[in-house]
């Protein structure tokens, strides 16, 4: 089990390592990169994963629900941390909500479970990346304007998937494949970003780090948990869902932040530290989760 949960984060903590040394070598800016990838690689993977044949909506139903629930309710719990620890809503409560589901949790998914797995990681994904795109902008601006939320190039992707796959249209296998291209370059291309991200951020706030870092999974495995006895869900799936639960805070809490001037330092360090700490706690979140 050792071996095989190593082999399983070996080639995820490689590729991320690869950017965190080459990003402290050599002054690297990825702003053009990420926004390729968040503009045309990654909406093609979402797009390639819902309208294949073998996806069937009405599969995921569940597991979609349980995504809602769990970022929802870890909102909740952030909200009431933040407040017994003294640290802004604003700042504290979006890393604890949205976790690393697409740079960490899509290739997870795959290399842990199989090329079978990316369809439900993606839904969970698509749950999570449209909360964050309406509800987590609207937290940390409320003059945000929802009704504009279609015009996200992974949310736009999310519907003509869908509706492609609810139509029974099958595309052009061609098409399909270079679609299919597109998408596989979005994965190690956000493993390597998050290792520059990681290298260039900053140690500071270490205390609010580490309790964001720590609550962000164990709220969300404490949710999971009971949503395990309730829902009527395939083995896969739950085991998916538990390993969404303790992912770490996702880079894009930064980015956004960063954009609204909300303490992007502090969440800066919520997000680094996070991310290191996942190192132990997937492997025994894995070691749980794997059949």
């Amino acid at each position: 089990m050792v071996v095989r949960i190593l082999s399983i984060v070996f080639p995820l903590i490689v590729i991320a390592a690869l950017g965190y040394f080459i990003g402290r070598r050599t002054p690297l800016n990825l702003v053009d990169a990420n926004k390729l990838n968040m503009d045309v690689f990654l909406p093609a993977l979402v797009f390639s994963a819902l309208a294949s044949k073998d996806f069937r909506v009405g599969e995921y139903a569940t597991l979609a629900l349980a995504t809602f629930i769990v970022v929802i309710g870890s909102g909740l719990l952030g909200w009431a941390v933040a407040r017994a620890a003294g640290i802004a809503g604003k700042t504290f409560v979006p890393p604890i909500m949205f976790n690393n589901c697409g740079n960490l949790g899509l290739p997870l998914a795959v290399l842990a479970f199989g090329e079978q797995a990316l369809a439900p990681a993606v839904v969970m994904f698509v749950v999570s990346n449209f909360l964050h795109f309406s509800f987590g902008a609207w937290l940390l601006n409320h003059k945000t304007r929802l009704m504009t939320i279609w015009l996200v190039p992974s949310v736009f992707a999310t519907i003509l998937g869908l509706a492609v796959s609810a139509a029974g249209i099958e595309l052009w296998p061609p098409l399909a494949q270079a679609i299919r291209m597109l998408g596989d370059v979005s994965i190690p291309l956000m493993l390597f970003a998050l290792g520059v991200r990681l290298a260039g951020a900053r140690y500071d706030s270490w205390r609010v780090g580490m309790i964001a870092a720590l609550t962000r999974p164990l709220a969300g495995v404490a949710l999971v948990l009971p949503l395990l006895l309730v829902l009527d869900l395939p083995v896969q799936q739950r085991a998916l869902l538990l390993v969404f639960g303790a992912l770490p805070p996702a880079v894009l809490n930064y980015m956004f932040a960063e954009r609204y001037k909300q303490e992007p330092e502090r969440v800066a360090s919520m997000v680094m530290i996070g991310n290191l700490l996942a190192i132990v706690v997937l492997p025994l979140v894995l070691a749980v989760a794997l059949p």
